[in-house]
């Protein structure tokens, strides 16, 4: 039992399972017709993907991970399961994932799903303790979801597909930044370098915060504009960027941790309230 505990673990299945409503949402929106055996076949080929990118991701940093409070109790740090045992479930994960991925919808999709997987687990984990670009890395494989799930739905990737991307690639930066400024101290003890240079909790920072903040705003009225959802989406889009950047201006006033948690908060409902309204507007 104890061991079927780890495993799932493993997969950080909420993080895995934002991810798969992620492509989720880009499926229906690319679809002609919803089915939903489709958008649950989307999502689970997704969360098998972002479940296996996970665990390269953990094995990576088995010794980072015991410096870290918010980390030390994984199943790898503490023994529980060897990283030999993590490697086969993690293939097995994987395989399964872009096979589902392939066979249920088309070799592009299960192509652009192994490719995000790779950015993540190859090229941004190690990428962390190297350089602050190390984010800018990360949003590539983060803001593919919508991307793939459109890409499942049509086979072929339009301006459309793009333009969900660029969205959730932007919102990427402050959600990332939020949680490395709450999470400086654990970072810094695992030599974690995700704060912009020259990596302080300082006004520069925040600035940057804001910026990215304020980018998603027309951004996000790009699906008006291609034709991907109407009005109604766009202005609940607005709204939402326009609070959260309020936030990031609070953070720019006072640089302040409680200022930073705000916006990571804020940060996980911006984004599923932006792409269901998206949804229920092309309904």
């Amino acid at each position: 039992m104890r061991k079927a505990r780890a495993y799932f673990q493993l997969l950080k299945f909420r993080l895995s399972l934002t991810v798969a409503f992620s492509s989720a949402i880009g499926y229906m929106l690319g679809a002609r017709v919803i089915s939903g055996p489709k958008v649950g076949l989307v999502m689970l080929g997704g969360l098998l993907v972002t479940g296996a990118a996970n665990i390269i991701n953990q094995i990576h940093e088995i010794e980072l991970d015991k410096l870290m409070n918010r980390t030390a109790q994984r199943p790898l740090p503490t023994g529980v399961l060897r990283p030999l045992e993590a490697w086969i479930f993690c293939v097995l994960l994987g395989v399964s994932g872009l096979g589902l991925l392939w066979t249920a919808f088309n070799p592009l999709t299960a192509a652009l799903s192994l490719l995000s997987l790779i950015l993540y687990g190859f090229i941004y984990t190690p990428l962390k303790t190297i350089s602050p670009v190390c984010v800018a890395v990360g949003a590539i494989p983060g803001g593919l979801p919508p991307l793939i799930g459109w890409v499942a739905a049509t086979g072929f990737i339009g301006v459309e597909a793009w333009v969900l991307f660029g969205i959730q690639f932007m919102w990427q930066f402050p959600h990332f930044w939020a949680i490395a400024w709450v999470a400086d101290e654990d970072y810094k003890r695992a030599g974690f370098k995700m704060l912009p240079s020259p990596g302080n909790r300082d006004v520069r920072t925040a600035f940057q915060i804001m910026t990215y903040t304020l980018l998603l705003i027309p951004l996000s009225m790009l699906p008006l504009a291609f034709g991907i959802a109407g009005k109604a989406s766009a202005l609940v889009a607005v709204v939402c960027g326009v609070a959260f950047l309020l936030l990031t201006v609070q953070l720019m006033r006072t640089q302040t941790r409680k200022a930073a948690l705000s916006i990571m908060f804020a940060s996980f409902l911006y984004l599923p309230i932006v792409q269901i309204a998206l949804v229920l507007d092309k309904l």
